[in-house]
Parts: structure tokens; C-alpha cells; sequence
């Protein structure tokens, strides 16, 4: 084993940095397709008959507000539908992917995720040009968003995360989360994506750290079968009250069926439970509150178009990204910290704060009036969601022994997804007292 850590390959031209951090895009490339096309798929819900213009709370009106007050039922809450639509379908399939891990091969779990993926990304383009009634496009669509978000709950759990537990940390889960922080790309990326990973086991790096992890396993399995051979040959009963050492080194030579998730959870739940809240006060607000800020400077010019495409999605896509790539540099605080935790908690002060931003339509009042308040608030929100995020994701492996990496994947996967679908269910709560 000495030997072979000598003779490790170097990474010299990044090949399986980038080619994570392309997997790692992909694994929200479904959920952020549909986020940032929140305007269009309101615009393909007109139609229906749309109530008067409602008064604004403290008096407010005008140009830039006229809009929410004329919104109808379908307009309003497709926010929070959608985010329900896809992320209650990822936490079901991180529930299943327990089941899939050890019955279903890594090659299709990928491929075939990713091809069926790419199928749903075309029919979507599809309908751009289809006429249809708002209400038939609103169920169509949601339909949609629950079958992709449930393939990329299996791409994420049970595929890449656990992949990326194989290898040594540095260049893999920093380079993996901040994939997912670039996900703002759609179509020939899933092309992309099956290419790179089956361009990874030819690599000589992963190609070693794969078999390193694969001989720590088995050596640990052939150490654990011999001790239970001594313990037997010392044992003071009588032969016939024991099991023949040759019934135990037969089943030694037979492959355990893995670590149970209840011993991965016992060593990873502190940073599963915080990778559950980051996610769960971030999707309580983002996009369904955020993407009804209204601009206070922008009156009827150009920026009142792209001030929420801009303000909202490109900059927290943007400071999400930058967050989860600092992880490649910089891991504080250090696994275990009292200051992690402590930051983690401090993130749901946002949920306040983007309430009594520019809301519309709302009951509360404004104290955050002006744009620059926003934009401060959306940078630091989506900087600490992508860093702590990273930060938790890169921990949970570094507990648990080689054998169990994939699967501390999933299980650290699977509270991502219970933040996600968590978060979806409070946005209605929020979205409703704003």
C-alpha cells in the first residue's frame, strides 16, 4: 500500500477537476432551467381572467407594482408550485437511492438519467412553439419539473456525490459544488456531462484512487474476517458450541453488501442536519420571495425588465458559484468548529430581511425600500448558501472510512434534498406573511 501512495499519478492538467466540476453543473442544470425561466412561463400563463388592479399596502402604486396586482391564481403561485414540484420528487428518489445503489449499476444510474433528462429539456424546448391553454401548460409543465428533479436526485445521490467520495477531497467535492454554483447553462451541457463521465475511469488518477479505495476495502473485510477467526480459536467452549472457523473464512471470501445507512448517519449527522438547514432557509425565500422584488429606481426604463434577471438570478447563480469555489482554498471553519454551526444558523436572519425588502404584492411594510438593499442582501445570501453548502458536502465524507464513502454520498444527498423540499413547504408560510 506504501508503494503504490509513492507511485500515486498526478492531476496535472486538471482533467478530473474540471470534468467534477462539469458533473457537478449538471446535477442543477434542472432545477435552475426552470428558476431563471420564471418570467416566460408567467407569460405563457396569461389568459385567464385577471382581477382588477388590487391597492398596494401603505399607499403604494405606479407602473412597477401594476403588474403583481394584475397577476392571476396560476401566475402567483408558480413559484412556490414549482419549487414543491421539484424538490419533494428529490427527496423521495434520495429515500429510494438506498435501494438503487446496491441493485441498479453507476453506468446506467448516469447514463440513462442523464439521456432521459435530456429527452424532458427537448420536449420543454418543444413547447415554446405549441399553443396550448394556460392551465393544461401549467400542469404540463409541472409534470416536467417532478420527472427531471426526480432523475437528478438519482444523478446526485446515489451518482456523483458518491463518485466524488472515492477520491481525495481537493480536487473533487469543492470542484463538484461549484458545478452545481455554474448551473445556469441547459442543452448541449447533458451532452457534455456523459462524455466526461465516461471519460473519467480512463484517466490514470481517478483510475488509481478508484483502485486504492477499491483494495482498502477488501483488506479491511480480510482483517475483520481473520479477528473473528482468532477470537474463535481462543474461545473456551467446546467445539460444538461454536461455528467451525472454516464456516467463517468461507464467508470471508464473500463480498459484504456494504455499510448500513444507520452507521453512515451516526458518523455524518451533525453536518447532514446542517446541510438540511442551509438549504432549507435558502429555498424558503429563493426564488419564491425574492423573484417578486420590484426595483424602486428603475421607473419605466430598461432596468425595470432586467432588474430581477439580473439582481436576483445572474447575481446569486453568480455569488453562490463564487461561494462554493472558495472552498477550493480556503475550509474554515474546520470540520467540527462551534463557529460553523454558528454561521450555518445565523443564515436564517435572510428570511427577515428579504421580507421587508421591495415584495410585491405584500401586507407587511418596506424597510429596505431601495435597490442597493436587495442587491447587498442577494450577495451575501447566495455567497454564504454556496460556502457553507460546499463547506458541510466536502466534511461528510472526511467521517467515515473508504468502504463507506459512496454511501455517506448519498446519505449527506439525501438531507440536501430534505433542506430542498423543506424549504419548498416553508416558502408557502413565508410568500403568504409577506
Amino acid at each position: 500500500m506504501t508503494k503504490m501512495r509513492e507511485q500515486e499519478p498526478v492531476d496535472r492538467v486538471r482533467a478530473v477537476w474540471l470534468i467534477f466540476l462539469i458533473l457537478g453543473l449538471g446535477t442543477l442544470l434542472p432545477w435552475n432551467f426552470f428558476m431563471t425561466g420564471i418570467q416566460y412561463f408567467k407569460f405563457r400563463l396569461e389568459g385567464l381572467d385577471a382581477p382588477s388592479a388590487e391597492p398596494m399596502a401603505n399607499g403604494t402604486s405606479g407602473h412597477n407594482v401594476s403588474a403583481f396586482a394584475t397577476e392571476n391564481q396560476l401566475q402567483r403561485k408558480f413559484g412556490n408550485v414549482m419549487t414543491l414540484c421539484a424538490m419533494l420528487p428529490m427527496l423521495i428518489f434520495s429515500c429510494l437511492n438506498s435501494v438503487l445503489l446496491p441493485r441498479v449499476p453507476q453506468t446506467l444510474r448516469i447514463s440513462g438519467s442523464l439521456v432521459a433528462i435530456f429527452i424532458l429539456f427537448l420536449l420543454t424546448a418543444i413547447l415554446v412553439k405549441i399553443s396550448m391553454e394556460p392551465l393544461t401548460f401549467f400542469v404540463v409543465t409541472m409534470i416536467t419539473i417532478v420527472f427531471i428533479n426526480s432523475l437528478g436526485a438519482v444523478l446526485q445521490g446515489t451518482s456523483f456525490f458518491g463518485l466524488a467520495g472515492l477520491l481525495p477531497p481537493a480536487p473533487t467535492q469543492p470542484s463538484l459544488m461549484s458545478g452545481q454554483g455554474l448551473a445556469v447553462l441547459c442543452g448541449g451541457v447533458l451532452l457534455a456531462l456523459m462524455g466526461c463521465y465516461h471519460c473519467l475511469p480512463q484517466l490514470a488518477f481517478s483510475r488509481h484512487h478508484f483502485k486504492v479505495k477499491s483494495e482498502e476495502w477488501m483488506k479491511a473485510q480480510q482483517e475483520e474476517c481473520l479477528s473473528k477467526v482468532d477470537l474463535i480459536k481462543q474461545d473456551g467452549s467446546s467445539p460444538s458450541e461454536r461455528p467451525s472457523t472454516l464456516h467463517v473464512e468461507t464467508h470471508c471470501g464473500e463480498r459484504d453488501e456494504g455499510p448500513s445507512v444507520i452507521t453512515i448517519l451516526r458518523k455524518v449527522w451533525p453536518l447532514a442536519l446542517q446541510v438540511w438547514f442551509v438549504f432549507t432557509v435558502t429555498i424558503s425565500i429563493f426564488p419564491a420571495v425574492t423573484v417578486d422584488a420590484v426595483s424602486t429606481v428603475a421607473g419605466d426604463g430598461i432596468w425595470r425588465l432586467y432588474f430581477i434577471p439580473i439582481c436576483c438570478f445572474l447575481m446569486f447563480n453568480l455569488f453562490d458559484w463564487f461561494g462554493r469555489s472558495l472552498t477550493a482554498f480556503c475550509m474554515w471553519p474546520r470540520k467540527g468548529s462551534k463557529w460553523l454551526v454558528a454561521l450555518v444558523i445565523t443564515r436564517v436572519v435572510f428570511i427577515p430581511l428579504f421580507m421587508l425588502c421591495n415584495i410585491y404584492p405584500r401586507q407587511l411594510p418596506v424597510f429596505f425600500a431601495h435597490d442597493a438593499w436587495y442587491i447587498c442582501f442577494m450577495v451575501l445570501f447566495a455567497f454564504s448558501n454556496g460556502y457553507m453548502a460546499s463547506l458541510c458536502m466536502c466534511y461528510g465524507p472526511q467521517n467515515v472510512s473508504p468502504k463507506e464513502a459512496e454511501m455517506a454520498g448519498a446519505v449527506m444527498s439525501f438531507f440536501l434534498s430534505l433542506g430542498l423540499a423543506s424549504g419548498a413547504f416553508l416558502g408557502f408560510l413565508v410568500r403568504a406573511l409577506v
